[in-house]
């Protein structure tokens, strides 16, 4: 092939090749689950101290690939398989976090984590307090929860009540690609021990995120804070929609629809379940003057209710109507084929707008 017939373009050089294939990355959409990993990741280079382990966590890279090639490219000793033993892996974890490391435990699956609450509450929730501030426990405590899956009993619990009753732990729950980043790393670098809930049904949804701009930005400290902060994930007047989690997209397909018959619904992510922003949500139910609180987990003595509670609390003067819930009903966590009837529903939540006192 001679210079005037070849396919090779001289005038494009190997830098623009690249700068050129870097954007054709970057315009790939990114997984739930690949934001999480990649949170890790970035936590295992930032700090040495950082430790990754659970149940398979290690050369399977975790029941849902979450932690996939981290031990190939950290080594055993950083991310690495244990016993099946959610006491001991809890237990463990506290031992390394009181003496200078900060742990990431993954639980498996939500109901798994249950034999090793005694520890959570007893000692992980408990530690600072107990030594006066002397010791503090910077672990995180991953669980993947809630359902939409298609698991069984013991595969799909909406376990966060326990958890946010318990003082002493933060309980965190991203529902966007974005946050699943942001809101692991911050757990990592938190001080104190954060309970992660991961919607398990999130992690093959996918957005246009970059990645690599995102970690630049948390690392110069130029992201905004999520530890704390609720967010307005779509903007309303005439309603609001209180959610968290795995429930987020739910309230969202259930604004879209109520938009095409006129009503305006706005959503508020709560995104950090403890501590929780009041400030917020209150700011867009004194706007709007209603409010539904939509969550998977059942609604007695729930965090559904305690949202509610601090709503009318705090918005009783503004409010037109009763704050309502649309929650998982109050029974065990129902057979694969009954679980889209358990779950809150776009159209369940529609129903519960309509009894919103629109003509009061």
């Amino acid at each position: 092939m001679t210079a005037t017939t070849s396919r090779v373009n001289p005038n494009v050089s190997a830098a623009t090749a690249r700068a050129a294939a870097k954007a054709a990355s970057e315009n790939q959409p990114v997984t739930f689950g690949k934001a999480l990993n990649t949170a890790l990741a970035d936590g295992l280079v930032a700090d040495e101290s950082v430790v990754i382990f659970g149940e398979d966590v290690g050369t399977l890279g975790g029941v849902f690939r979450i932690t996939d090639g981290l031990t190939a490219r950290f080594g055993a000793e950083r991310c690495f398989d244990t016993p099946l033993a959610e006491s001991g892996i809890v237990g463990m974890a506290v031992g390394m976090a009181i003496n200078g490391m900060r742990p990431v435990i993954e639980m498996q699956f939500d109901a798994f984590a249950y034999p090793a609450f005694e520890q959570v509450a007893s000692h992980v929730a408990k530690m600072r307090n107990r030594t006066q501030g002397k010791l503090s426990l910077p672990m995180v405590i991953r669980i993947p929860y809630a359902g939409g899956v298609g698991g069984v009993e013991h595969h799909c619990d909406s376990s966060e009540g326990y958890y946010a009753h318990t003082p002493g732990l933060k309980v965190f729950t991203p529902s966007c690609v974005e946050d699943a980043y942001l809101m692991l790393r911050e757990a990592i670098d938190s001080d104190d021990p954060v309970v992660f809930f991961e919607p398990k049904k999130l992690y093959w949804s996918k957005e246009q995120v970059d990645l690599e701009q995102l970690a630049q930005e948390y690392e110069a400290k130029k992201s905004a804070p999520t530890e704390g902060r609720a967010r307005i994930a779509r903007a309303g007047s005439d309603a609001t929609l209180i959610t968290y989690g795995p429930s987020v997209s739910t309230a969202l397909a259930a604004a879209k629809m109520a938009a095409e018959e006129g009503i305006n619904l706005e959503v508020i992510d709560v995104r950090s379940i403890v501590p929780f922003d009041d400030e917020t949500v209150c700011a867009s139910v004194r706007k709007t003057g209603r409010a539904i609180v939509v969550a998977e987990a059942q609604g007695f003595a729930s965090v559904a209710s305690e949202i509610v509670a601090r709503v009318q609390e705090r918005c009783f003067h503004s409010l037109a109507a009763p704050v309502l819930r649309v929650t998982g009903f109050d029974i065990p966590y129902p057979a694969p084929t009954l679980e889209k009837f358990h779950l809150p529903s776009a159209e369940r939540i529609l129903d519960a707008v309509d009894q919103l006192q629109w003509e009061a």
